[in-house]
């Protein structure tokens, strides 16, 4: 299996409505961000399948090596895992840094040192690592003119998590972890054992409104900066966000039952408004 094909298995086991946005660009753009976000489901599921944190610490560590190998041309230190050797072929031309890349590994690793976020600022500096950073990459794949839309693609990706986070409030509990802001739960009267046992009570449902208020006000905030010169090449995150906000609207309508199930759009549905949305431009 070539490492193109192991991002790509990587990119459809996932099930991950990113998948379908994929799907309509060119080749060589489609290579880049499948190897991307196969990097950031390699590294994230070091946090998810390491119960030992100090095991955990450590894959990180070797994924920094890989990373700094990624951007290093000399022989003797090329990248060993099939994901670090796919990107070590497309970052050049699509300016990707590792910087960057491992400031996704720093929002991974903040999952080992927090399991609750005392305040929103807290939870966004966490989104930043691991989604805003992701969308300010996807940016440089997908291609852009003007600079105003990086800051579409950061509000763009701390939207995504947001949702995330909506959708998977009892697969978060179910492992001990509450991204909901501490303060924020306080103010609706909701707490830490609310959570942790699925009591969907009155003050549980405001607090999901308001936060899927939030999500909704940065997907708003996200197209309001996006150039409309940048709207053809930046496609891909337009169909992210439409199957995204059709999830979002699902939560509200359905009633936020989200401790007791995992609410998700079927890969027929993800298609048909990945197809609509390519088709709008």
């Amino acid at each position: 299996m070539t490492p193109d094909q192991y991002c790509q298995e990587k990119a459809i086991q996932s099930g991950s409505s990113f998948y379908y946005s994929f799907l309509y660009l060119p080749s060589e753009k489609r290579r880049a961000i499948t190897a991307l976000y196969a990097f950031c489901r390699e590294v994230d599921d070091v946090v998810d399948e390491c119960t030992d944190v100090s095991v955990a610490r450590a894959k990180l560590a070797w994924w920094r090596q890989e990373t700094a190998a990624i951007f290093d041309a000399t022989a003797g230190n090329k990248p060993s895992h099939p994901v670090a050797r796919a990107l070590a072929e497309v970052a050049g031309s699509f300016n990707l840094t590792a910087e960057r890349l491992n400031q996704i590994i720093d929002g991974m690793e903040m999952d080992l040192d927090y399991n609750r976020y005392a305040d929103f600022e807290t939870l966004r500096l966490y989104c930043y690592h691991v989604a805003s950073v992701v969308g300010l990459c996807s940016a440089e794949i997908f291609g852009y003119s003007n600079p105003e839309t990086l800051k579409y693609a950061q509000d763009l990706g701390l939207a995504f998590q947001l949702t995330n986070i909506i959708r998977d409030v009892g697969e978060d509990a179910r492992r001990d972890r509450i991204y909901l802001p501490q303060d924020e739960l306080a103010r609706f009267g909701v707490t830490d054992e609310d959570i942790l046992h699925s009591r969907e009570t009155d003050g549980f449902r405001r607090m999901m409104e308001f936060q899927i208020e939030r999500a909704e006000s940065y997907y708003i905030s996200a197209f309001d900066a996006l150039p409309a010169e940048d709207r053809k090449n930046q496609r891909a995150g337009i169909i992210m966000a439409a199957i995204y906000r059709t999830l979002l609207k699902e939560i509200r309508e359905d009633g936020c039952h989200v401790m007791r199930q995992r609410m998700s759009l079927t890969p027929v549905r993800k298609l048909w408004i990945a197809w609509a949305t390519w088709l709008k431009g």
